[in-house]
């Protein structure tokens, strides 16, 4: 429960307005005090994240919002936050004070949801102190054509049931695309290599390789791990090829030039593509790296804040490459973390990283915030197979993708 990274549980939102009691529901789901809870409306500010886990789903992420209703300057931009926890939201919960009943504010958020396509269940809160039987509930649930519960954050009152209905409501496909087992057989063996360099942390392996090596061994295959002056005489030692080798993207052109052509080859940022987002989206983008011209904007996008090294993947090598091949100056610009713009039309290109830290769902929404603005976007191992030209290599494990590509 406490390993599972942030970016692989279902994010399960709660929405509601100012004094509904989400804090309260959030403190009685995970049996601890882990939200300010207060009579002051506007107590919580900023989203608050809580992991935890829910059986049979396993490890959630809980987020408690703002009040939809939050009043003034300040409370407009803490609507703004909340509005932009929908964008990574597996599973919404909208809390309604029983007392007062659904509001034009719940109403709003209720079809902003459902227009978003995310599954939801609407809650009838503060049961302790308001009533509301089974034939008013059934008639709410037709008209908000969500299911609707009544519950007591207070006293505890009907969350058994709540957490049925989170299990029953949480999408099936909310995490369910393999890294890499579907492309293997049992029995299989893949060699990844792994750079230990400045930028590797100390002590361990970053998280998509570990997640590499996870899968495959959950789908009964071998996995060799060996850095990439090593591979050369890994693979000679080998009493028969690999089915595939997977290397960091930086290494794609050693790693090319060392395995043979019968051997399938792609790296971790392709695959985690496919895993955390939409392959397709992200090869078609790679063409728009060729109609570059020097002074386009490009827009480089990394899901996390991590310490920068000197030669830096997203802030050095990738602008040089591009300068290279546009034979000219680009203006770059840079976001990490949470934040993404949503005025991307002025950009001619975004370079997303491997999405490791964000939950699929973020993932999503970025590329079809990107499609909608007719903006493309790739990310970095497609990136770095196509300016050393072995991106059809790269992609020859996943056929639709390479059609995609070499039908432009």
């Amino acid at each position: 429960m406490q390993d599972t990274p942030k970016g692989n549980r279902l994010h399960i939102a709660i929405f509601g307005r100012r004094n509904a009691g989400k804090s309260s529901l959030i403190n009685r789901l995970t049996n601890q005090e882990i939200a300010l809870v207060s009579n002051i409306p506007g107590t919580t500010t900023d989203p608050v994240y809580k992991t935890m886990e829910i059986l049979p789903i396993g490890p959630v992420v809980i987020i408690d919002t703002a009040g939809i209703d939050d009043a003034g300057q300040l409370g407009a931009l803490r609507i703004e936050r909340t509005m932009q926890v929908l964008n990574k939201a597996d599973l919404a919960v909208v809390v309604i004070d029983a007392g007062s009943g659904i509001s034009e504010f719940d109403w709003e958020m209720i079809e902003l949801i459902r227009k978003k396509a995310i599954p939801a269940i609407v809650v009838m809160n503060k049961m302790d102190v308001a009533s509301i039987d089974e034939q008013i509930l059934a008639g709410l649930s037709v008209e908000v054509k969500l299911p609707v519960l009544a519950i007591s954050a207070k006293t505890g009152s009907g969350m058994e049931e709540l957490k049925r209905q989170i299990i029953k409501q949480a999408p099936e496909n909310w995490d369910n695309i393999p890294v890499i087992g579907d492309l293997l057989n049992p029995g299989d063996t893949v060699v990844l290599v792994v750079p230990i360099d400045l930028a590797a942390p100390k002590g361990r392996l970053i998280l998509p390789q570990v997640q590499t090596i996870r899968d495959i061994l959950d789908h009964d295959s071998y996995c060799i791990v060996v850095k990439e002056r090593e591979l050369r005489e890994a693979l000679s030692n080998m009493r028969s090829l690999p089915k595939m080798v997977v290397t960091d993207s930086q290494e794609f052109l050693k790693v090319a030039a060392d395995t043979p052509d019968e051997v399938l080859l792609t790296s971790f940022s392709i695959l985690f593509a496919r895993h955390k987002g939409d392959l397709a989206t992200l090869v078609a983008g790679a063409k728009a790296i060729d109609r570059l011209q020097p002074g386009d904007r490009v827009l480089i996008a990394e899901g996390c804040t991590h310490h920068r090294q000197a030669d830096d993947i997203g802030k050095v090598k990738i602008p040089r490459w591009l300068r290279q091949m546009v034979g000219g100056e680009l203006n770059f610009e840079w976001v990490s973390g949470g934040s993404f713009p949503t005025a991307l039309t002025d950009y001619q290109l975004i370079v997303h990283c491997g999405a490791c830290m964000l939950n699929r769902r973020e993932m999503l929404y970025r590329l079809s915030e990107a499609r909608e603005k007719r903006v493309p976007i790739v990310n970095y191992g497609i990136l770095i197979a196509h300016v050393h030209g072995i991106l059809q290599r790269a992609l020859k494990p996943f056929p639709l993708a390479q059609m995609i590509f070499e039908e432009g």
